[in-house]
């Protein structure tokens, strides 16, 4: 908890426990959630905050670049916290497991995308959508 409540000092924001619960538990998730599940996992802690709050607070870290948001082939947003180093996701259309990965002709296409075009990248996102092993497994049962 000392070290989100630096990280929100460090990025100019009041430090609150509801800020302070809510990065925490993005932080502490085993993977990408969206502002439901972060509502029902502090509400045990925090019972008066509301979902609206939630939806506000993830939007002001988003905004601040301590959180990225994610959109897999659902309507709704995940997020994650920033991780050090770019990654990419693999989303199974039968589970919906989502699946970190890195890849290094990101980074080339990162580096000569810009001097080919005269264009600043400042971000990418990249999601490649299909089954995983046990889906295709089940599909084929």
């Amino acid at each position: 908890m000392k070290a989100t409540r630096k990280t929100l000092n460090d990025r100019g924001l009041k430090v609150t426990n509801q800020r302070t619960v809510i990065l925490d538990a993005i932080r502490h998730s085993p993977g990408h959630v969206d502002a439901d599940e972060v509502y029902r996992s502090i509400h045990g802690s925090l019972p008066r905050v509301s979902l609206s709050t939630v939806y506000r607070t993830l939007q002001k870290f988003r905004e601040l670049g301590l959180i990225d948001e994610l959109h897999f082939a659902e309507e709704h947003h995940h997020y994650e916290m920033k991780p050090a180093r770019e990654h990419y996701h693999l989303v199974c259309l039968g589970c919906g497991r989502v699946t970190e990965f890195q890849y290094p002709l990101l980074a080339t296409l990162k580096r000569s995308v810009p001097e080919a075009r005269n264009f600043d990248v400042t971000g990418s996102e990249v999601t490649l959508t299909g089954y995983c092993a046990d889906c295709r497994k089940q599909k084929r049962s």
